[in-house]
């Protein structure tokens, strides 16, 4: 993993209910029991971090795609990451 995923794992490790060390990129955030008030401090958290806006609204199936595992979590993290750069440079 990388500083960026490691950073992410982190965070979501803050917000488990039962701690655990095998986390992965394929790991499914509801095998870490997190719940839907827990994920959004975790977006909140991430958007502290890294100094950027998550557009989130728990209510649109795209958005919360992005947020079914580590990996989807760490992608939609660098892709907000990637975009926030390009708009600064513009």
């Amino acid at each position: 993993m990388d500083d960026t995923a490691t950073k992410i794992v982190d965070i979501l490790k803050k917000h488990m209910k039962e701690p655990r060390d095998d986390i992965g990129l394929e790991t499914a955030l509801a095998d870490l029991k997190i719940e839907s008030i827990d994920l959004a401090m975790i977006v909140f958290e991430l958007e502290d971090t890294f100094g950027i806006e998550i557009p989130y609204n728990a209510n649109d199936a795209d958005e919360t795609a992005a947020f079914r595992s580590v990996g989807s979590v760490v992608e939609r993290v660098k892709q907000v990451i990637a975009s926030t750069k390009a708009s600064a440079k513009a």
